[in-house]
């Protein structure tokens, strides 16, 4: 059975959109897959465009990756969200069904589960966040999966606590806050999640102690940033957030073509030639 139909469209959509790899990731592995009918772009749209966007989608679009700030406002234009979106209240995937349905899910759970258990990480007895935002519940929701313990969210104020500890209790994991001040605190934990921009955690690197257990950054450029610097100085294990952009497209790559696996390898090639290159 084939599932390369002489046509296929899909894309990445949000704003800003121009920095986004998801397209070297998506034709990399349609290239690998022998889809050559298969084509990805990226799509600037902000939330006020995105219903007009979907309406005008003709029946050989597969499927849709979606970054900020679509993944909460795309929820009320679906026909079904999966319970891994439902979980978060946020859907980074769209998938148009053969009968016209559109359905929502989220890969960056599983995406970040697969980065980690990539570099051993299976099961944790407690772990640190460092941020408050959406990508912080993501991880929140992939601790809920292998953290026996308790998570410390290290946050920039009482609103965002908050946030975190609401999170944690809809999710199943206990979670106890403190102050960005104390961040450095964080590091005593076997696995640190930092979910915070560009620039957030240089003024920590400092304090990474001898010996540190497997830092997760979610960033990937710049990359390396000084906290993954100066952990894998110190001998602590590093992911990265090419990482976790491989595993969650590689999800999405399998859900829009029908083909799995997708070609890991390929990807995380076209992703890490791309970076150099900018």
């Amino acid at each position: 059975m084939s599932h390369s139909p002489e046509h296929k469209k899909a894309a990445v959509l949000g704003s800003p959109i121009a920095h986004s790899l998801s397209p070297v990731l998506h034709r990399a592995a349609y290239d690998e897959l022998g889809l050559s009918g298969w084509e990805y772009g990226r799509h600037e749209v902000d939330e006020s465009g995105l219903p007009g966007f979907l309406e005008g989608l003709g029946p050989e679009w597969a499927g849709l990756s979606l970054t900020m700030p679509l993944k909460r406002a795309v929820i009320p234009l679906l026909d079904e969200i999966t319970p891994t979106a439902a979980s978060v209240e946020a859907v980074n995937t769209v998938v148009f069904t053969p009968d016209g349905r559109r359905r929502g899910d989220n890969t960056d759970i599983p995406g970040m589960l697969a980065a980690l258990r990539e570099r051993g990480v299976q099961q944790v007895e407690r772990a640190a966040v460092l941020g408050a935002g959406a990508t912080a519940s993501s991880a929140l929701a992939a601790l809920a999966r292998i953290c026996t313990g308790e998570v410390t969210a290290y946050v920039r104020s009482a609103a965002r606590a908050d946030e975190m500890r609401g999170w944690g209790e809809r999710l199943g994991v206990p979670v106890r806050t403190a102050l960005w001040d104390e961040a450095a605190a964080a590091f005593t934990a076997p696995l640190v999640i930092a979910t915070t921009p560009a620039g957030s955690t240089d003024p920590l690197a400092a304090a990474v102690p001898d010996r540190p257990g497997t830092l997760f950054d979610v960033l990937y450029e710049p990359w390396p940033t000084a906290l993954a610097t100066a952990w894998a100085d110190r001998g602590g294990a590093v992911v990265g957030g090419l990482d976790l952009l491989v595993h969650q497209a590689v999800l999405q790559v399998e859900q829009m073509t029908g083909r799995a696996p997708a070609p890991l390898a390929a990807m995380r090639r076209a992703g890490e030639a791309a970076l150099a290159a900018r």
